[in-house]
């Protein structure tokens, strides 16, 4: 079944910034109506000589895809390629080199989240051990080079394949050689997709920290903990960072309009196929002056794309996605929705979160975001001490909202055990990445292949 996205044209074109603006304001939820949509990528690769699969190749991901067809998943066709999947539990992609996505559904509850993402590991396992695939649950590759990678069918990948050198020294690992954890959560009013952006992106140090695991380049350690944190640095200055006007008096939604209209383009998507528009001008789009569709105005179908191109810590689009996190397993999958659910959608907690980083300033905010991920918890942070002398009170501060939601599963538990595995990480001090450094350089014997047994689904 193709179930490709209908032509934009049915999309109401863009006659003023006010449509822009109300794009986020659309988004606005009464707070009954908040969910949690939960995103996590995974490498995939052969279990004989653990290399990437292409996407054509026999038991490559073009056939992985296919044996998801028995759950009831119906593929997303691009140019006659199966390019995603979509299900009842959202929908699933591919990323650049195939590393495989489950963008989940909105859901009520991180039980049901836990739930969706545990489906998820058994479909694609059985799926795997049927091609001889597996699948492994880390920040980046740990031993492949770019070269050794392959790219999916995909025409915005291709445009931004082409435009990542022009930008930066690290887009293409950036697009090739990680993964990630990400959730996307609801906000009530502009005021407080304010309070939530600014705490997000105060505190997302502390959740790259947090789940550091990205150790390892083309087989040996890199420097970093988060080396895909460190990816970021170098990829595009005018798509990613801090946001440090988010923090400025009068910031709301049209602000951020501002900042997505001065972000380049990418491209525009039109009769199925992406056109090219990479460094154009969105605003000169508006006027109708874009050079590769001239005369044509964007349609709000458009905006939302061009939104999707924009790549800070925190991300605005009709809900605020965290976006701090290095892939990991299935209990750490769960950790990110616990920790950022916690801290936002309880008031309590949302106002106890602001109140330990309100008074940190951009230079602050800027360092911690700089040294993270070479030193995790071991980051220094503003008025002295450490990133992990707070990193426990932040816990607390998210257990406390997770207690206050009163979301039980049948066994009759609310949801604080799902942050369990942070609590454990700064109990004993060593975030993932450091585990596996030292497995690496004791019963390892310096192997890093060995990490497709520790760290594989």
């Amino acid at each position: 079944m193709t179930t490709i996205p209908a032509p934009k044209k049915t999309s109401p074109t863009i006659e003023s910034r006010d449509q822009l603006i109300a794009s986020f304001a659309g988004g606005e939820k009464p707070k009954d109506a908040w969910r949690i949509g939960t995103e996590h990528e995974k490498f995939v690769y052969a279990n004989g000589d653990h290399h990437a699969p292409s996407y054509d190749e026999p038991s490559g991901i073009r056939a992985l895809l296919g044996e998801l067809e028995q759950y009831g998943w119906k593929p997303v066709m691009e140019g006659g390629n199966a390019i995603a999947m979509s299900g009842p539990d959202g929908s699933i992609s591919l990323e650049p080199a195939g590393q495989f996505e489950l963008s989940g559904a909105p859901l009520d509850s991180l039980h049901e989240t836990c739930a969706e993402t545990g489906r998820h590991l058994e479909q694609v396992k059985a799926a795997g051990e049927k091609l001889g695939i597996g699948f492994l649950g880390l920040g980046m590759w740990p031993d492949k080079t770019r070269a050794e990678l392959p790219t999916m069918p995909k025409g915005r990948y291709a445009i931004m394949l082409r435009h990542m050198p022009r930008v930066g020294g690290m887009g293409l690992d950036m697009m090739l050689r990680t993964c990630t954890i990400q959730v996307n959560l609801d906000y009530a009013s502009e005021a407080d997709m304010v309070k939530k952006f600014r705490v997000g992106l105060a505190l997302q140090p502390l959740a790259t920290a947090l789940f550091a695991n990205s150790p390892f380049t083309e087989g040996k350690p890199n420097g970093m903990l988060s080396y895909r944190s460190h990816i970021w640095s170098d990829t595009d200055p005018h798509r990613t960072g801090m946001l440090p006007f988010v923090f400025e008096d009068g910031f709301g939604y049209e602000r951020y309009a501002e900042y997505a209209l001065d972000v380049p383009m990418y491209f525009v998507y039109r009769e199925g196929k992406y056109i090219d528009a990479a460094g154009l001008s969105f605003r000169d789009f508006l006027k109708g002056e874009l050079s590769v569709l001239p005369g044509e105005k964007p349609t709000l179908d458009d905006w939302t794309d061009h939104l999707s191109t924009a790549f800070p810590e925190v991300r605005l689009k009709t809900f605020l996605e965290m976006r701090g996190a290095d892939g990991g397993p299935w209990n750490r999958i769960c950790a990110l929705p616990a920790l950022w659910v916690g801290l936002l959608y309880d008031q309590g907690a949302l106002d106890a979160a602001w109140d330990l980083v309100k008074d940190w300033t951009i230079d602050e905010r800027q360092a911690l975001r700089d040294a993270v991920p070479k030193l995790a918890l071991n980051a220094p942070i503003a008025g002295g001490g450490k990133l992990r002398d707070i990193a426990g009170e932040v816990l607390d501060i998210a257990g406390a909202g997770l207690s206050a939601r009163a979301r039980f599963n049948r066994a009759g538990d609310n949801e604080t055990g799902l942050l369990d595995p942070l609590r454990e990480i700064v109990r004993s001090g060593k975030v993932p990445a450091e585990v596996l450094l030292e497995r690496y350089n004791g019963a390892w014997n310096g192997d890093v292949s060995k990490v497709y047994d520790e760290a594989s689904f």
